[in-house]
């Protein structure tokens, strides 16, 4: 069984012990496993996360372990602009933001935005986090590439990892010198296996062993890489595909562990999240509507810089502020829905719209 196959089952299971403690927290649209949101992931410790590959993407749809990017609205109509919208922020400066975008997206000024007018902004949006992206990572090359060389060994990533993990760094590197036994534990060593096999997969031909900073950068965001994200999408069929046809059915891509569920809130839980993946999947996934998802099917939806993937979404952003039915999003129907765009409520702050405007 995979290692995210593994650590969702486990976690699954001791989210119904700590049912009580967090169910004020938790977002009926994320996944019973997952219930940190991507603010709470970002404002992880840099040190665990600066050379270890992220399990949340910006801009991308779905999560390295499987869940649907539940930000992803946001991340596609934000950019880097996504953290300013902070829920404590005062609503009439959120308000102006907001404002200030909808005349951007409106790139002809006809005071509406239409889909092919939100479709150049998601691939802009989507642009920026690459981007920022590639700045970060040329600190983490820097991190784990010590000599200055502009090549990083697999010994010289595990060495620093294994550091940010608490262990010591000296010792570590003498052992692997020495060719000894690290004496991990069970889980980090499965962490280690999993990720070496990406590391060697980031390594593009001829193979030397050596990851560049470009390299570095496919391994720690596949989402850069046609190579990288063909085994992202290989690895997320693996630990969703339970008749190793290496393709999905929609039983499979809305499973979850028996025995999971103690009370009915739970249960209402886990029914809203079932609701959503059928929804992606039959609406966005599955594009010849044959009931089975192929690999290819799901690359194509896990490419962010697909532009038929960014009209389609476009349309579907339009669709759920769309109150006239029009096709178009007008200033005061995005503010309406603002928390839909944003992840900001902007409450009464949405009247007088064209005071301002």
């Amino acid at each position: 069984m995979a290692l995210w196959r593994k650590l969702w089952c486990r976690n699954l299971m001791v989210s119904s012990l700590l049912f009580h403690f967090l169910l004020h927290t938790v977002d009926v649209h994320a996944r019973p496993a997952n219930m940190s949101a991507a603010k709470d992931k970002q404002q992880a410790s840099k040190d665990d996360n600066e050379i270890l590959p992220p399990d949340h993407l910006n801009g991308v749809k779905m999560e390295m372990d499987g869940h649907l990017n539940k930000d992803f609205h946001q991340e596609v109509f934000l950019g880097k602009e996504m953290e300013e919208f902070d829920e404590d922020s005062e609503p009439r400066r959120n308000r102006k933001k907001l404002i200030d975008i909808f005349t951007k997206v409106d790139f002809n000024k006809d005071r509406s935005v239409s889909a092919k007018e939100m479709q150049r902004w998601i691939m802009e949006k989507t642009e920026e986090h690459f981007q920022e992206a590639m700045k970060e990572n040329k600190n983490s090359f820097r991190a784990v590439d010590p000599d200055g060389d502009g090549h990083v060994t697999w010994d010289e990533y595990r060495i620093k990892f294994l550091a940010s993990k608490g262990f010591n760094e000296k010792e570590i590197a003498e052992r692997i010198k020495n060719n000894e036994d690290l004496k991990l534990d069970e889980e980090t060593q499965e962490v280690l296996e999993s990720l070496k096999d990406r590391w060697f997969q980031a390594d593009n031909p001829p193979a030397d062993q050596l990851l560049n900073e470009q390299e570095f950068l496919s391994f720690l965001h596949p989402e850069h890489s046609r190579g990288m994200l063909k085994y992202m999408v290989k690895e997320i069929v693996r630990d969703l595909d339970q008749d190793g046809d290496k393709k999905l059915t929609l039983s499979e891509f809305i499973s979850l562990p028996v025995g999971t569920v103690e009370n009915q809130q739970a249960q209402d839980i886990d029914d809203d999240w079932v609701r959503e993946r059928k929804k992606e999947f039959e609406d966005v996934i599955d594009m010849d509507h044959d009931g089975i998802v192929t690999m290819e099917e799901l690359e194509e939806y896990m490419d962010p810089m697909n532009e038929h993937n960014a009209l389609n979404e476009a349309k579907q952003m339009i669709a759920v502020a769309d109150e006239n039915q029009n096709h178009n999003l007008e200033l005061d129907e995005i503010l309406k829905y603002s928390e839909y765009f944003t992840g900001s409520k902007l409450m009464d702050y949405a009247r007088n719209v064209h005071e301002e405007f």
